[in-house]
Order: C-alpha cells, then structure tokens, then sequence
C-alpha cells in the first residue's frame, strides 16, 4: 500500500491495528480476500499481492491471465509479478459519500479454469477535505430578555470526511456574555449551540461579534470559520415550542416529486407579530435541499427530487421555528427510505470465448455469468436459470457468480451453434427479470467417418478404351468442417498383381474419379477388382472402403481365324477326295475357325461365296460342314473349287476367307494321271513339294511296319487265353486317354488309341470314346465293341460277338447332346441358325486324327488311299498336338441364358465317329516317279 500522512500517530496506529485483526479474521482462498488502502493513492500503487494470495505461482501467471471484472476499472492486475495496483484516482468521498465504512467489491477472472475469486478493498479516509460553513458571516437576533442559559442553534459546518478526520469540534472567540457547547445528532454528527451566559443589555452593546471555529481530527487538522453577528433585540419573553423534539417518518422510494412527506408544528404564546412563526431549514447539506422543501408558513414539508434507496436510505433535517419576536424553536426530522423492487436484475458475461469442442466432456465450463441487483433483501436475491432446453445447465459458485457447463452430448453435424438464453429473476414483489442471450459455437472434431454413396460400384468399359479415359466415378461424404471432411481417394487392394495396377488404373485424389491407364483388352482380361479407400484429413484420419468391380465389355475387334483347311508350310493348299458314288449328304470335309472375341462377336457363319460348279455342294450355317447336295455323275469335272467365306455376328460383321480343292475319285491312283499331265512349275520349289511327298510315303510305309512289330511282339508275350480274344482277327494298342500329363494351356488335351487288325489291309487308327469316368490310364487294350472293322476281310464272322462291321461312314460330325457344353436344352448342328456350342477345337482334332489314323493304316497306298479315308497329310499325323491353336469355346454364350460353354474336353458320348471315304493330297503340284 501507498505510504500517507494518515497513518502517522495514534490514528495511523489504530488503523493498522484495525487492518491486523481482520488479517486474524480472514478466511481461506475459497471465501473474499481483502485488502485496505488509503484514499487518493496514486496511479500505480501497490495493493497487495492478488497471486500470491490466490496460491499462483509467477510461472502461472501468463495462462491464468487474471483480469478484473468491474464497473469501474480503478484497480489491474500486473501480468509479470501478479500485483494488484491502482489505475485510477479513488476518492473515498465521491464514492461513498457520508458512509462510515467504504468497501469496493469485485471479482477476479482466471481464464484458464473459468473460475471467479471475490475481492473486497477496504477504502481508508485521509484527511483531505477541511470542514466549511455555508456562510462566511451567520446574523443572531437575541432578546435582551433572553434568559442566562439560554441556548441558540448555530449553522454546523460540513466536513465530507469520515471518522476521525470528518468534524470533531467547534471552537468560540472569548466573549463574556456568550460560550459554546457542542451536541450530537442521531447520525454522529456534531453541530453546535451559543449559550447566554449573562444577561444582554440592547443599550450597553446592541452588537457582539463572535468568531466560530470548526476543527476536524485529521493530522494534521483542518479547520474553517464563520463570523456570528448577534444583534440584540427587543423583549418578547415567549419563544415557538414544537410539538415533538423528534419527527419520524418511513417513505417509499421512488416517490414522485411534490409528494407530501410530514408537517411540522410549532406553538408560540405570544401574540401579534411575536406570534407569527416561520420554518426554515437548518443545519442541512445542499444535496438534501435538492430533495426536499419546507413551506415557510405551513411547516409542510414535501419532495422535489427523486428517492433513491440505493444511493441513501435515511435523511436527518434540522428545522428552525422562528416567531416574530425573533423566538426560535429547533426540531429534527428524520426521513427513513424503505426498499422498493424497482432493480431488475443485470447479467454479466466474464468469459470472452463461446467456442466449445463437440467431444467436450460433461461438466465442462463454457462460460462465466455474473449478476447484480441493486436492490436490498429478498429484492435483491437472484435466481439464474436457462429458458430453453439445452444440453447445458447453470451452477452457482458464489452469490453473484455462476458457471455454465455441458450436462448432454455435443453434435456440430446436428446443431452448429447454441443461442442460450440466461434469465436472471430477483425474489421482490412482483418479482423483476431480465434476459441475456448468448451464442455458442460448437467446433468440428473428427468424428465421422466418409460414407460412400453406394456399398459397391460396377462399371462397364469397352474395350480397346483410350488410354487416360474416365471410367468411372467414386463419391464420399463427410458431414465434418475443414480438414476434417476433406475427402482424399486411394486404391489400397486389389485383384490384379501389384506391380501391374498401377499400369492398368488410377484414381484422382481429390475428386474420385478413376482413370485407365492403358487400353484394356477383353481376350486377355475380362473384369477385375478394386478396393477404394476414402480418407479424410483429420486427426487421427478416417477411412471407410468400397469395392469398384470393372468389366470389360468386348467389341468385334479380332476377324474369324480359320484352323482347318489350313495350307501347308510351303505355302499350298490341301485338297479333299470325294468318291464318285457318295450319296446325297455324303460329309465332304468340314471348315473349322474360332473367333477371339465373345458372344455375338464370336457367332460364326459359313457361306460359300464361289464354286466351280454350283449346286454339287452345300455348306452347314453354323457348323462349316461341306456335304454333296446330289449324286455325283461322270459329266461333272473331277477337279472342284470352293471359295468359303467365314463371318461372325458383330457389328459391323468381320469375315475370313478359304479355298477348298476337291477331287472326284475312288482311289488315289485314278487321279495320279491328272496330277502328272500338269506343267511341271517353273518354280525350283516344284522338286522340292515331291521329295517331301515322297518322303510322307516312306514314313507311313515306316510307322505301318513298327506298328505290325509291336503286334507281333504283344502276341508272342502273351499267355493268357483271354488275350487270344482281343486280337482274333484284329489286335489293338491303346494310348492313355485324357488329358496328357504334359498338358499346357496351348496345348489340346487330347490323345488316341491306336487298333491294328491281324490283317494289316484293316489296321487303322480309331478315335477314342474318352469318358473321363471310364477311361484308366493302366488300360492298354482296346474293348473289341469300339473299334471298327472293314468289311473286306471274308473271314471275319458277320455275327462275331467281339468284332463289329465296318460302319458307314459317319456324315454327322457333331457331338452328341452329352458331349456338348452348355444349357442341357441346347441343339446344335443345324443349318437354321440355331446358336452353336462352339466346340470347333475338338471336332477338328476329331477330324485330323481320324484322317490320320486312316491315312496311316493304309500300307498299301503309296499315299494312303483306301476306301473310308480322308486322306489327311501326314503332316497332322499322330505327333500332331496342335498347340498352336487356343480354347475359344469359353468366348460364346447363349442368348437368354446365364450359361457360358466350358471345356468339356473330358465330357464326350460313347459314339465314335465314322472315318471319311477321301484322301487329302496336297494341289497344284506335279507327283515325279
């Protein structure tokens, strides 16, 4: 505390010992800290140490940031040291006025925490204001009748200060006929009376001159003076008496201005002039004169200001009666102020941050409210509560202090911000109220994870697509703000090998869309899987996942590829022989194409688009099959041409072509002569073509020999009377059927059986009846019932149980409805457009190994040409695996139906096909002997 003169002395000394005892009567933290200081310190005086008795450290002090929450702003607190100083000039007087005890309330603010502390400074009087009179010069009239004693009301003076240091004595100039006495009113103050000590005398001394001294008790003190004239009258013996010495009356506040307050009365007994009484004020300050008003001749007094309880509740007024003989007559009056409830209540945010986290625990301090009331008793006891529903609720910390804090769970998503409304209700009659609203802002907190639009996402994307093209478009929402609702995209799985994804896709980050990175290709990769992931920005970061499944859709990009006939290394063409007495129907040969591509961009038509002689020949739609559309004469040319045309289904349609080389003969040596009258060619390459057929004869004469060998060595090292039965009159080698162990996926699945007669005009190869169920690896005999037998052997039983007859041939080279892939409903073979189970892989392996095996069994034909053969080169000879040619068969699909064709390389009927009656040869070269 500032040091002053006022605390030097006595008086200095019993102020702190004043200021000891309520340091003994001080309570703990929890209840108001109190201080005293002087008046009038100067701007930057030291109060006390706020954070020192708050319990704060100096290190505390920048995150409590104490602040003071006052009307007026006459203290701070120092934000390095924690001290409480002054900031303004306090003038005890101005403040509180004439009140003996002057305290200044307020609180204190720590924003970390939110929490309030009650502070109470104790405001001490200097002397700094000297006593004054109203008037430098007071005129007396006494009788010269005027008794000895007789006492005389004199103005008091006015001294603003309290205690000690407010009026404390009077002092008189000597004079012998008058002295001085001091009294007291109710309120403590002093004023004084001139007492006649001895008898007056008009004619010695009509005039006496007095001089009166107001002194207060400040050190050092200060006085002020008055002259007192007294005039000396004539006698009039009767002064006014009052009826009451004391006048008591109890006003409400708020009276209206010119409100009656009492009348006061006087008797005097004189008559005449000295009778007439006149009321005056007396011994009032002008802040009452400013309030009330004395009628001189009623004695009436009434208001002309306004009551105000909380700025005074009491008023004492002195009143002179005064007759007309220059008697008076002194009385007091004493005005009481009753309370009114005429204060609503007024709230006070202390808190300056309405923001709160949307996770915030319950119990969580959201703001400070402070309330006042300036009214007194049940008038002035508040009630605070909130007028709403709200996840909030008030509690009360001290009388006027409150918290408000979370009782319910935050949702920024639900309810951005909150306007509560406060309402403040004091206890008077009728009570008063008053409402404070305020906003609160909810912040954002990662609390909501992205929510795809839709739980999975397909997409069809054409083939052969530009590289870089938009394929399809992810989206996810967060309801959160900022960072935390920005929503990123990633690919994090899968179906494709790693180090190929990011090859075939991409996903834009910040917009979802997904991009191809190349141009898919529907023959190598039909659809794929990925896993996307949405990710927001928050922390910790969530994530939710989709899955985004891509089909690639096939468009007619790959033309029909004919397999069979197929020309020869050097570049030739096959040709097929037909005997002249097929019949109608007769199968000719039969064109095999796949097509890459898939449903109707793989539904393959065959159409003959040139032929030498037209309507000899007629062509299957959909299974390429050529047939002889009539019997065959002799006028026909013995050469033939087909030009054969293959087109699939799609839009616009893709086509292959091919030629077919056909010669009319029952045997090979009839058409030997037409191949040797033609022009040996010019081309070297001619010598060549012969040597090679020349070199085919001598490998089937070759492989015919080793294959009556290997019979012959079977039949020696036989023993057994069952053998005997397998080979009377014919004896076969079986391969393994099924698929090879060395099967690879360009490989055909397929293999033989290899049935040799005892005769060896009969020895042909046989295609098996592979039923993956019956046929076992260890079986090495042929069952006699399934291979064929020539009628030409006239020893040969016709009701043999074991051998069976040659059958004719076989014109139908479909599968049976076991054999075929797909629906169990579906035909094929038609020429009417019925769709085709596209087993075109296996029908011409069928056809290739049965030529073969034909070709080959025929050891008496230079070039294999016996009746029932189709005289296929050796070239597709049982060494043939034809892996050169892939399994389109999965690429078709049947309309209306989900069912796809799958291999059924394994799935085949017990009919064995029938082997044709021509032999290929190789057109267009000259045959050298």
């Amino acid at each position: 505390m500032g040091n002053s003169s006022g605390w030097r002395g006595p008086a200095g000394q019993r102020r702190m010992l004043f200021l000891f005892l309520l340091s003994l009567l001080g309570q703990a933290l929890s209840e108001p800290i109190r201080y005293a200081i002087p008046e009038e310190l100067d701007r930057g005086s030291l109060v006390g140490n706020l954070a020192k008795d708050l319990g704060f450290g100096v290190g505390d002090l920048p995150t409590r940031n104490l602040r003071v929450i006052a009307e007026k702003k006459l203290f701070t607190v120092s934000p390095e040291n924690g001290n409480l100083l002054v900031s303004d000039r306090i003038d005890r007087e101005e403040i509180c006025g004439k009140k003996s005890t002057c305290v200044l309330e307020f609180e204190m603010v720590a924003e970390k925490h939110l929490n309030f502390f009650h502070v109470i400074v104790l405001i001490q009087d200097i002397n700094d204001n000297p006593p004054t009179f109203s008037q430098n010069i007071t005129e007396l009239e006494i009788s010269e009748l005027a008794l000895t004693g007789a006492t005389f009301a004199l103005e008091s003076a006015q001294d603003p200060d309290v205690g000690l240091n407010s009026l404390q004595r009077y002092y008189l100039s000597p004079d012998p006929h008058f002295s001085l006495i001091q009294k007291e009113n109710l309120d403590g103050s002093r004023y004084p009376e001139l007492v006649l000590k001895a008898p007056l005398d008009r004619e010695e001394q009509p005039h006496h001159h007095l001089v009166l001294t107001a002194v207060d008790g400040g050190e050092p003190s200060r006085s002020c003076t008055t002259q007192i004239r007294i005039i000396v009258a004539d006698a009039n013996d009767n002064p006014p008496v009052f009826t009451q010495d004391m006048y008591r009356v109890s006003v409400a506040e708020n009276l209206p201005a010119g409100s009656s307050v009492l009348k006061v009365m006087a008797i005097d007994m004189d008559e005449g002039i000295n009778a007439e009484i006149i009321y005056a004020f007396i011994n009032i300050g002008k802040e009452v004169r400013q309030l009330f008003k004395l009628d001189s001749k009623t004695g009436e007094l009434t208001t002309i200001g306004e009551l105000d309880f909380e700025e005074r509740d009491s008023y004492t007024i002195g009143v002179e009666a005064k007759d007309g003989g220059h008697h008076t007559a002194y009385c007091k009056v004493q005005i009481d102020i009753s309370d009114e409830n005429d204060n609503a209540p007024e709230i006070t945010l202390a808190s300056e941050s309405q923001h709160i986290q949307e996770d915030a625990e319950l119990g969580t301090a959201v703001a400070l409210i402070k309330t006042r009331d300036l009214d007194s008793g049940f008038n002035g006891e508040i009630l605070c509560q909130l007028k709403g529903k709200f996840p909030f609720k008030i509690v009360q910390d001290t009388k006027n202090t409150y918290r408000l804090v979370t009782v319910g769970a935050l949702d920024r998503e639900q309810i951005p911000e909150y306007n509560v409304t406060i309402t403040a209700t004091d206890k008077g009659n009728p009570p008063l109220s008053s409402s404070k609203t305020i906003t609160l802002h909810i912040l954002d907190v990662n609390d909501n994870v992205p929510v795809f639009h839709q739980a999975s996402y397909t997409v069809h994307v054409a083939e052969n697509n530009p590289p870089g093209a938009s394929i399809a478009h992810v989206s996810a929402s967060d309801p959160d703000l900022g960072p935390n609702g920005l929503v990123s995209y990633y690919i994090v799985a899968s179906d494709l090998e790693p180090r190929e994804l990011s090859s075939y896709v991409s996903v834009s980050a910040r917009s979802g869309v997904v991009f191809a990175q190349r141009a898919f290709d529907h023959e190598q990769l039909r659809a794929f899987e990925l896993t996307l992931q949405a990710r927001d920005q928050g922390s910790p970061t969530l994530s939710a996942n989709v899955s985004l499944r891509v089909l690639v859709d096939d468009r007619n990009d790959n033309a029909p590829r004919v397999l069979y006939p197929a020309l020869g290394p050097d570049g030739s063409a096959l040709f097929d022989m037909v005997p002249r007495s097929a019949e109608p129907g007769y199968l000719v040969t039969k064109v095999v194409a796949v097509d890459a591509d898939s449903g109707y961009n793989a539904w393959l038509s065959y159409h003959i688009v040139q032929a030498s002689e037209p309507g000899l020949f007629s062509l299957g739609l959909r299974t390429g099959e050529v047939r002889t559309a009539c019997t065959l004469g002799d006028r026909e040319a013995a050469r033939q041409r087909l030009l054969v045309t293959v087109r699939d289904g799609g839009q616009p349609p893709l086509s292959a072509t091919v030629t077919l080389h056909l010669i009319f003969a029952d045997s090979l040596q009839e058409i030997q002569p037409d191949l040797s009258d033609r022009p040996t060619p010019s081309d070297p390459q001619a010598e060549l073509q012969f040597h090679l057929v020349v070199a085919l004869a001598l490998i089937s004469v070759l492989f015919l020999l080793a294959v009556i060998l290997a019979i012959s060595l079977r039949l020696r090292r036989s023993s057994r009377p069952a053998t005997e039965g397998y080979f009377q009159p014919g004896v076969c080698f079986k391969t393994v059927p099924g698929v090879l162990p060395t099967y690879s996926e360009r490989t055909l699945p397929y293999s033989y059986n290899l049935c040799a007669a005892s005769h060896s005009s009969n020895t042909e190869f046989k295609f098996p009846n592979i039923k993956a169920e019956n046929a076992a690896p260890q079986d090495l005999l042929c069952d006699e019932a399934s291979w064929f037998e020539s009628n030409d052997n006239p020893e040969m039983p016709s009701n043999s149980g074991n051998l069976q007859k040659q059958a004719p041939p076989n014109t139908d080279w479909r599968f049976s409805q076991a054999q075929r892939p797909g629906t169990s409903g579906s035909q094929n073979g038609d020429d009417t457009g019925t769709w085709p189970n596209n087993q075109f892989d296996t029908e011409m392996l069928q056809a290739m190994i049965l030529a073969s095996a034909s070709e080959a069994a025929d050891g008496s034909s230079t070039l294999g040409g016996g009746a029932g053969t189709m005289g296929l080169s050796a070239r597709y000879g049982p060494q043939f695996t034809l892996q050169h040619v892939p399994d389109y068969r999965q690429n078709v699909y049947i309309p209306g139906s989900n069912a796809t064709l799958t291999n059924a390389a394994g799935k085949r009927d017990g009919k064995a096909p029938a082997g044709g009656n021509g032999n290929k040869k190789k057109s267009g070269k000259k045959e050298k002997k």
